[in-house]
């Protein structure tokens, strides 16, 4: 099984709310699936973790920094990806802190904009109480032990 490294964020506005994506497949072999994630994605050729981190920060949100401090948690699991293909997905996740809830999608990509359907700032009382879909499911410990809820 092929390896698909991935950089994801757990960005955190001032009022200490995590942004979420909602994921809406109309298409191929995802289709109907319903959830919400943490912005992030592929590792490019060539890059480190860190490096993806930043750069996915920018094109998902619109945020830019130069540098985000250690992976905060780590998670591997196999992944059906939108077209099929089953990948051992070995995510790492990096807290970033957001000056204000402003964000961009100038830089999404047409996939992107085809299945990212909303974003969300959530508290942690409202990512315990709700009865949606949220990947990673361990999200709100996730949180607590890197000390942000």
């Amino acid at each position: 099984m092929r390896e698909r490294k991935a950089a994801r964020l757990l960005v955190i506005n001032p009022a200490q709310q995590v942004l979420l994506f909602r994921f809406v497949h109309k298409h191929g072999a995802l289709a109907g699936q319903d959830y919400w994630a943490t912005p992030g994605g592929g590792v490019e050729a060539g890059e480190s973790f860190h490096s993806a981190a930043i750069r996915e920060l920018r094109e998902e949100t619109g945020i830019t920094v130069s540098s985000v401090g250690e992976s905060v948690a780590e998670r591997s699991f196999p992944l059906v990806l939108p077209s099929g293909e089953t990948v051992l997905a070995i995510e790492r996740y990096f807290v970033v802190h957001a000056s204000s809830d402003a964000l961009s999608r100038a830089e999404w990509t047409v996939e992107e904009t085809q299945v990212m359907a909303d974003h969300h700032w959530w508290s942690a009382q409202a990512l315990l109480a709700t009865s949606d879909t949220v990947w990673p499911q361990a999200l709100p410990q996730m949180l607590e032990d890197a000390g942000v809820f």
